[in-house]
């Protein structure tokens, strides 16, 4: 396992996939290192790309909205990273072999995080990290024990602004994931 600014620096530099070809930025994470609190999102859209953050743009406002109603803050308390560091072109879901190529970076981040709560951001995380057939619409807000580490699947917030009347169920996912803060003891 590589310490921190290695697997960064490693990361930054990544050419393991077709991916990497049409990047602007590799986006890495943001947040604290040394949170209990993950949330793993696909990849990066356009305006990640752009800017080399996750969840910016219309998405991350709302996704910033939702945190802050349950006192979380991307530079305070919880690590944010995605499943792949590039961006695939249009947006298109992540193919598995680029999946393949980026899960020791995404493998690494949790090991040195070594987070109490990951939450799986939209169907591809949910799908890659809690079970293959997961169905956000179904399965939204179930918590699942993985080695040690609680998990749980919601809504992308570019799902919600697509589908505003999920909305009510994403926001009561981020209750629950308070809910699950309290009950671990985590200091937030």
């Amino acid at each position: 396992m590589m310490d921190w600014e290695s697997l960064r620096d490693t990361a930054l530099h990544c050419t393991a996939c077709k991916l990497c070809q049409g990047r602007h930025h590799v986006v890495f994470g943001v947040g604290n290192p040394k949170a209990e609190i993950m949330f793993i999102g696909e990849g990066p859209g356009q305006h990640e790309d752009e800017q080399g953050e996750p969840f910016v743009g219309r998405s991350g406002q709302l996704m910033d909205k939702m945190l802050h109603y349950i006192d979380l803050d991307r530079s305070r308390n919880i690590y944010i990273a995605n499943i792949v560091k590039c961006r695939p072109p249009q947006n298109r879901d992540p193919e598995q072999e680029e999946i393949a190529a980026c899960m020791g970076y995404l493998r690494n981040q949790v090991a040195l995080i070594r987070p109490k709560i990951i939450v799986c951001v939209g169907r591809i995380a949910a799908m890659t990290l809690i079970q293959p057939d997961y169905k956000v619409t179904r399965q939204h807000g179930e918590w699942i024990q993985k080695n040690g580490v609680w998990m749980m699947g919601t809504f992308h917030p570019a799902a919600l602004l697509r589908n505003p009347y999920n909305t009510k169920n994403g926001f009561a996912d981020f209750l629950s994931l308070r809910e699950k803060i309290q009950e671990l003891g985590i200091e937030i």
